[in-house]
Formats: structure tokens, C-alpha cells, sequence
């Protein structure tokens, strides 16, 4: 047993099995180049109870838009009760963000109002891409007024190459270097689209401590320089990074970590693990490289396993054990 049990773990995903089906029987690789896992809900709980991890927010993987606006509209209300069912079922040790049938934005709206009023979900995932458009793209406008309306907890995470999407032809698996470059265009484009300045009641989460955005914040802010960047981040390019939260998924290192921390203070950043794509060695690799992180206190630590998530989701302040 960890050392920390309440962990909250923000990056956590269930695969709902007959949406895995029918990708399979439509050929379709979605995984960024790492093998399906096995899952169940309660596999996943005992790699929970193993690891330390109270409660999981968790999201529907892959994404529900694979060239069938019709079939994503299906696709995202099945993902979404199936998710609801197992919040339900045991409220203490699981949230959700549902998924959305992006890009047909109005569909996207309807299915928001169906999963936070009807469902009850906790936020909303979005995908930092769609084929060649990113979050920020004046398409998705609708999507993020209501977003916005609603004061949404959302939470980004690096595409799982959608049809459109421009995959570079290197040897590599997706996973290994692409996605946190996806998520690195996708918030710029928020920032320099004016998304952020428009909506700030949002509350964004960003995966995998924001990709490559801390390294590359001061290079970043080089665009409010620029006559049409600059208008639409009015109050500087980090003032909007700085309001966002960063998880540790994949990144627990002191090197990711000290970047992060850089550019904002440590309660913005939450703990978040990546199951199942992350498989259990990796995730006990997480933890171990959390504890051992000498940047990190043990008030520090505590807050990012668990304090800084009960802003988020005060529901879950009345947990004390992973039991």
C-alpha cells in the first residue's frame, strides 16, 4: 500500500466494451500506438486499492468521432450512461468527464446538457484535436460558450488521431512524443484564438503536466508580441497558462516537474495516473517517483495526491481511505 491512500487521480479512463467492439470491427487503431489493456471496473479498482488512489475522475476512451457524425452523436451517449453507471454504482471512488460528439458542435452542446444535468458527470474530456482543427477553432465556438455558461470543469487530453489528423511518419509510436505536442498546439490555440479571454469561468485541466507548454511558456509569450496574437491575450500570454491546472500523468520527474512548477504554484497541478494506458507497473512507477521527488514536501505532496483536486471536486472531500 502507498504511503498517500486518498490519492484523487484526474487522469483515469474506462473503456466502454461494445464502443471498443465496434472499432475493431471497423479496423480502427486508436491506441497512439500502445496495446489495448485489459479492464474492468474492478480491475481497476484493485489497481486502485493498490496503489493509493481514493477516488478516479474518469473519462471514456478513445474518441467517440471517427468520420461518422451520426455514429459519434450514438457512440457518445452510450460512453457516457455506461461511464454514468459506474458512478453510480459507487459514487466514492469514481467520477466522470464525459465525452462529446465533436465536431458537430450543436450535437456537442446537447450531449453536455444530457451528461452534467441528466447524468450528473463532473466536467467534460475534450480532445485537443479533430482531424486538422484544435480547441480554439472558431467552429467550437458554441461549444465553449456553454462550456463557459456553465462554469465546466474541462479536461484536455491529446487526441487518439481522429480521420484528418496529420500523423508524422517516424518509426515511433503516437503516444511516445505526439501527444504532448497535440495538447501543446491545441492550448496555444486556445491562448492566441482568444478562447481563454473570452471564457474564463472554464476550468481547464490539462494532460500529462501540459505537454511541452511549461519548457516552452517564455517562447510562447513571444506571440503577444505579434499584431493579431496579442489582442486576444490582452492581460499576457501567462496569465492565461498560469489559470490553468497541469496533471502529473506520465510526468512525475523532478525535470518535468520543476518546468511545471515554474510556471505555476504547486496547487494548481493534481495527481493523475493515465490507467489503463498506462498499465500498473507504470503507475506504481508514478507514485514511487512522486514520493521519492525531493521539490516536492510532504504538504506539497499531499496537496498534489489530493488537496488541490477538492477545488475541483468537493465532492469527494468526505474520503479518507482508498478502502
Amino acid at each position: 500500500m502507498s504511503s498517500s491512500p486518498n490519492r484523487i487521480d484526474v487522469h483515469h479512463h474506462v473503456l466502454p466494451p461494445d464502443h471498443l467492439a465496434d472499432l475493431a470491427r471497423r479496423g480502427v487503431a486508436w491506441t497512439g500506438g500502445a496495446a489495448i489493456p485489459n479492464w474492468s471496473v474492478s480491475i481497476a479498482r484493485e489497481v486502485m486499492e493498490r496503489n493509493g488512489i481514493a477516488a478516479a475522475i474518469a473519462s471514456p476512451m478513445p474518441s467517440v468521432y471517427w468520420g461518422d457524425a451520426t455514429g459519434a452523436v450514438r457512440w457518445a451517449r452510450h460512453c457516457n450512461e455506461f461511464l454514468a453507471g459506474i458512478v453510480r454504482d459507487d459514487p466514492t471512488h469514481f467520477g466522470g468527464f464525459a465525452t462529446l460528439p465533436i465536431p458537430d458542435t450543436g450535437a456537442a452542446c446537447k450531449e453536455l446538457g444530457y451528461a452534467l444535468d441528466t447524468l450528473g458527470l463532473d466536467g467534460v474530456l475534450l480532445w485537443a484535436s479533430q482531424g486538422v482543427q484544435y480547441l480554439g477553432d472558431p467552429d467550437f465556438e458554441e461549444l465553449f460558450q456553454e462550456l463557459d455558461r456553465r462554469g465546466a470543469v474541462v479536461f484536455i487530453h491529446p487526441s487518439t488521431s481522429p480521420p484528418g489528423s496529420q500523423v508524422p511518419k517516424l518509426a515511433l509510436p503516437y503516444f511516445l512524443v505526439e501527444f504532448v505536442f497535440d495538447t501543446t498546439r491545441a492550448i496555444t490555440n486556445l491562448l492566441y484564438s482568444g478562447t481563454f479571454e473570452r471564457y474564463p469561468s472554464i476550468k481547464y485541466i490539462v494532460a500529462h503536466a501540459g505537454g511541452a507548454v511549461p519548457y516552452l511558456a517564455w517562447r510562447l509569450a513571444l506571440g503577444q508580441a505579434m499584431p493579431g496574437l496579442r489582442e486576444n491575450a490582452p492581460k499576457g500570454a501567462l496569465h492565461y497558462l498560469q489559470r490553468l491546472y497541469y496533471d502529473t500523468a506520465l510526468s512525475p520527474s523532478e525535470q518535468a516537474l520543476a518546468s511545471l512548477l515554474e510556471l505555476v504554484p504547486h496547487t494548481q497541478v493534481l495527481f493523475g495516473s493515465d490507467y489503463p494506458m498506462a498499465p500498473e507497473p507504470v503507475v506504481k512507477a508514478e507514485t514511487s517517483t512522486l514520493e521519492a521527488n525531493t521539490l516536492l514536501d510532504a504538504d506539497t505532496r499531499g496537496a498534489i495526491d489530493r488537496g488541490n483536486a477538492l477545488a475541483l471536486f468537493p465532492r469527494f472531500a468526505k474520503l479518507t481511505t482508498s478502502a
